[in-house]
Order: C-alpha cells, then sequence, then structure tokens
C-alpha cells in the first residue's frame, strides 16, 4: 500500500469529522555512514478527539515519527521532506516543519505535547514535582503569579488521580505509576490539542499499566484532545485505540480502524503481528523437558 493510498483510506475512515493534524509526505534520515533511511514518506491525518495507535516492532520508526510531529529531533537525525500541519481550534493552519526560535518554544507544549517513554529517566531528580509544573507554567503563561501556579499545579495532580499534596515530592519519592501520572499532568498543563504518548506504559507492571490506560481514556474523553499512541503492543492498540497505523522499515504499510485491523488485516506484516501474540484460548499443551539438566535450572 502506498503512501498517498494510506491517506486515501484514512479520509475515507472519518467522514466529516475534523483533522487536528495532518502528515504529509515525511521523511526522516540519520544522517550517519551509512544513511539510515528511518521514516519514508509517510503520510496520515489525526482527527479531533480520537486515538491513533502506531504499532510496530523496534526499529521500524514509530518514535522518530512522533520526534518528527512535534519538531523534537536531534543530530543526527533530519526532517529530509515533508510537511506537518497543526489544524488549530482557532482555524489557523500551523505548518510545524517552518517554525523555529521562540515560535516553536511556543508552539510546543501549548498545541503538541508528548509523554515520553520512560518516566523513571523523564522527571529531573534534584527539584520536586512542584518545580517541574511550575516550570511549564513560567515558559508558556509567564504571567502567572505564584499563587496560580501553585492551584493548577495542584489542579493537575488532582486531574490524573493524584494527591495534590504529593506536589512537593521528588521523583524517588514517587512509584512508577505515580511519576508516568506526573508526566501525564505536565503533558496536559496547556490543555494540548494533541498529546504524543510514547510507549507511556511499557516499564509498569500490568495492573498500574491498566489504571494509567483508563486515566488517559477518561481524560480524553473530558479534554476532547487526540492522542497518537506509539507501542509495539499491538493488542494494547486494539483495545484503545479509534484507528491503528501499523508500520514496518519507516513506511506506514496499512491504516484501519482498530476492528479492521484485527479482524481483516490487509497486509501480511499486520497478519504475521497479530499472529506473534500467544492466544488466551485453545487446547492446553503439557511443557516436555528436554535436555539433560536435573530440573534445578
Amino acid at each position: 500500500m502506498s503512501a498517498t493510498d494510506v491517506t486515501a483510506t484514512a479520509a475515507d475512515l472519518r467522514p466529516g469529522q475534523q483533522a487536528v493534524l495532518t502528515v504529509h509526505d515525511v521523511s526522516i534520515d540519520y544522517e550517519v555512514t551509512p544513511v539510515v533511511h528511518a521514516v519514508r514518506n509517510v503520510s496520515l491525518t489525526l482527527y479531533r478527539g480520537e486515538i491513533l495507535g502506531l504499532a510496530g516492532e523496534s526499529g521500524c520508526g514509530k518514535t522518530s515519527l512522533a520526534y518528527g510531529m512535534n519538531r523534537l529531533l536531534r543530530p543526527p537525525a533530519v526532517m529530509t521532506a515533508g510537511e506537518v500541519v497543526l489544524h488549530d481550534e482557532g482555524g489557523t493552519d500551523i505548518d510545524v516543519v517552518s517554525l523555529d526560535g521562540d515560535a516553536l518554544r511556543r508552539f510546543r507544549w501549548d498545541k503538541i505535547s508528548m509523554v515520553f517513554q520512560g518516566a523513571m529517566n523523564s522527571l529531573n531528580p534534584v527539584i520536586s514535582i512542584r518545580a517541574q509544573l511550575f516550570d511549564v507554567f513560567q515558559t508558556h503563561r509567564p504571567g502567572m503569579s505564584r499563587s496560580e501556579m501553585e492551584t493548577a499545579s495542584r489542579e493537575l495532580l488532582g486531574l490524573v488521580g493524584m494527591d495534590p499534596d504529593r506536589i512537593g515530592s521528588f521523583a524517588h519519592q514517587l512509584s512508577g505509576g505515580m511519576r508516568q501520572r506526573v508526566m501525564i499532568a505536565m503533558a496536559l498543563a496547556l490543555r494540548p490539542q494533541v498529546m504524543i504518548m510514547d510507549e507511556p506504559t511499557t516499564a509498569l507492571d500490568v495492573v498500574v499499566q491498566r489504571d494509567i490506560l483508563r486515566e488517559i481514556m477518561r481524560l480524553r474523553e473530558r479534554l476532547g484532545f487526540a492522542v497518537v499512541f506509539i507501542t509495539h503492543d499491538l493488542p494494547l492498540l486494539l483495545e484503545i485505540s479509534d484507528r491503528i497505523a501499523v508500520m514496518r522499515e519507516g513506511s506506514i504499510v496499512e491504516l484501519g480502524r482498530a476492528e479492521q485491523i484485527y479482524t481483516a488485516p490487509q497486509h501480511d506484516y499486520t497478519r504475521t503481528l497479530l499472529r506473534s501474540f500467544p492466544s488466551l484460548t485453545g487446547e492446553r499443551g503439557s511443557f516436555v523437558r528436554t535436555g539433560g539438566n536435573d530440573g534445578n535450572a
């Protein structure tokens, strides 16, 4: 399936729904020797209020594409072609690729925010949660007083299901799930229209993962932002996503509604991904040990 075909399919899937982000023919290279073509001519559309899952094996270009959407690529990565357009609520189209300097700094977190992979390492370990939330407001809302920032920060923690009194804590005093909630609170601080989540629950145990996912779904319904959710866990995306884009070797090979991806996948690679996860049903078998050890291994 070509990039053009993928884009046409996406439009058919959401008739009449308003687009919030358009990615057209984006290519990203890592300028090393030899050059790595991480993203190849990718086009897709994100609609207001939807969760778009981005699936694929490690190294397929998911994170590179996400960083390109928000202009977070660092050398040797460079966007070599394409455009990213944010369709602002006020009716203005923002050419993300052309932004630089103060305009780019104002855009990030305000229009598109990001929850990075690994909350364990994303928070600053030497300053409090209060200071890190305040930093977002001081950078983007310089007219806010300290009392206003305190109120807003506590409201954010409550919004993501945390005790607002933990605002004075440091990262090492919080569990993994709580740290991830703080990262989500920071991403929501300025009420962005798009949130990009790069494998936000990978390092968490299954119970905490489910709690975080329920929180994301609840917040999406309440606040109306759109989500690009990146993971290699296709069954997880089938559960939470409206649509899923499947990436392989830098290209989107299939894009469709989650139920269509599950029941009638069109690409061989998508079918391979679906077969790679063990079934919870079917006949039981017995495990037979082979080899010469005595069973104490």
